[in-house]
């Protein structure tokens, strides 16, 4: 990230930005910095000037207490000014979640597109979304990173063969490194239950996708966003799943965001 912007409350932002055109923020989700997104940046910036930047509390970019995630839409707004003052969006899974939250805020927002946002459609989901989010917070508390990451990790349905052996790889400093943030996440999506009133306040056209590759309930959440926002349009990639490839999500973004 070779540029810095400040939010409305100091925070130093880190960005790059590529291209020439239409300004388009790339939005990463849990566990990650800027970087896991910036492999779109590149066949996208052949028609928009692309975003990259690291959330706040990951990578280069700071994190001021307390947190809030207006201040993460915040940060969004000051990303958008610092590139010419209006800009579509693009986020994946609890990113996506921030996108449709900055998108309903009355940013100058043109376009906005999700990937997989993981709303939880049941009961039964719900419930283990909010014990999942209980648990994160205590462990977050009790500054046991290694245990939150865990926590996501068993989440998203990794086995403890997996976790253990992750826990012995050289990545795992990474992981924890990145485990405050995800606190910021599960702020994002709140009870993880599908925000209906604030989708249908969303007024700018939003594209909803999802990979054929990956579990039904991530189709149906993606069905019902679109379905919820006015200007909703749903998608599935076939063959793809939620670590969705570049090259086959861009063609996709780029015929949206031009629209």
């Amino acid at each position: 990230m070779d540029k810095q912007t400040l939010s409305r409350d100091g925070t130093p932002l880190a960005y790059q930005s590529t291209g020439r055109g239409p300004a388009v923020v790339l939005v990463s989700g849990a566990m990650s910095t800027g970087g896991t997104v910036a492999p779109l940046a590149a066949p996208l910036a052949e028609r928009f000037r692309v975003v990259v930047y690291d959330r706040r509390g990951r990578g280069r970019s700071g994190d001021t207490a307390p947190y809030a995630v207006e201040r993460e839409v915040e940060d969004l707004a000051a990303l958008i000014e610092a590139v010419g003052g209006e800009a579509s969006l693009y986020g994946v899974s609890s990113g996506g979640a921030l996108v449709l939250r900055a998108a309903a805020s009355g940013l100058p927002v043109r376009r906005a597109a999700v990937y997989e946002v993981p709303y939880a459609l049941d009961e039964s989901a719900a419930r283990a979304w909010a014990e999942y989010a209980e648990r994160l917070a205590e462990a977050l508390a009790g500054g046991r990173r290694g245990d939150a990451v865990e926590l996501f990790l068993r989440l998203t349905g990794l086995g403890e063969e997996m976790i253990q052996g992750a826990r012995r790889s050289p990545l795992w400093a990474g992981l924890e490194a990145l485990a405050p943030s995800l606190a910021h996440d599960a702020a994002v999506l709140g009870d993880a239950r599908v925000p209906r009133a604030l989708l249908s306040s969303v007024r700018v056209p939003v594209l909803s996708l999802a990979g054929g590759a990956s579990p039904g309930w991530f189709r149906e959440a993606a069905r019902t966003v679109a379905r919820t926002v006015p200007q909703g349009a749903y998608r599935v990639l076939e063959g793809q799943s939620h670590a969705v490839e570049p090259g086959v999500l861009a063609p996709v973004l780029a015929e949206f965001l031009a629209g």
